[in-house]
């Protein structure tokens, strides 16, 4: 996945309420209870249905580091999505989001301004509109890049224009070399 795409996720997990299930074998019971077989939780994670069994009665309980990455993404996919679809919908409507960033940032501007890219740490609250553009864009499967020109139009109106109070001329925002990237709701 990408940057932005984890950063989005990360944000929504600090918002569960219980943790995810931590080991192996815990996480395969959880994958089987959500997907109902063990055929299919095999599918999913490219391994046979007699390892998922050994997973669920214990025999194994330590996987490989290719599925034990597997493993985790899936479950924290599926952990909690009442709660999940909760903190989307009240960032998307009330909340808002911010986004603390090290990137390069620069714009398009009129002759005779310093629109020179340069590296900037930013902490800025986003308006709920574009936390429900990144949400909705991210559900669609946005590439990285999308999610990345969402995110410098909200720098464009948030920081640089002040919600439209000064810099009116500015055209584009350059959103590059990013160095750092969290999202908070």
């Amino acid at each position: 996945m990408s940057m932005f795409g984890n950063g989005l996720d990360a944000a929504v997990q600090k918002t569960f309420t219980r943790p995810a299930p931590k080991s192996a074998p815990a996480q395969m019971r959880y994958l089987v209870k959500q997907l109902k077989s063990t055929r299919a939780v095999a599918q999913m994670l490219r391994i046979s249905q007699r390892t998922v069994e050994r997973y669920v009665k214990d025999q194994i309980k330590k996987p490989r580091p290719d599925l034990a990455a597997r493993l985790e993404r899936e479950v924290k996919k599926r952990w909690q999505p009442q709660i999940r679809a909760k903190a989307r919908q009240k960032a998307a409507s009330t909340g808002g989001i911010v986004i603390d960033t090290r990137a390069r940032i620069g714009y398009t501007a009129p002759i005779g301004t310093t629109d020179e890219n340069r590296l900037r740490h930013l902490t800025v609250a986003l308006p709920p509109q574009y936390a429900a553009r990144l949400f909705d864009a991210q559900e669609q499967g946005a590439s990285d890049q999308q999610l990345q020109q969402i995110a410098a139009e909200a720098l464009k109106e948030v920081y640089f224009q002040d919600s439209g109070r000064r810099a009116g001329q500015l055209e584009e925002v350059r959103f590059t070399d990013i160095e750092h990237l969290e999202f908070d709701l």
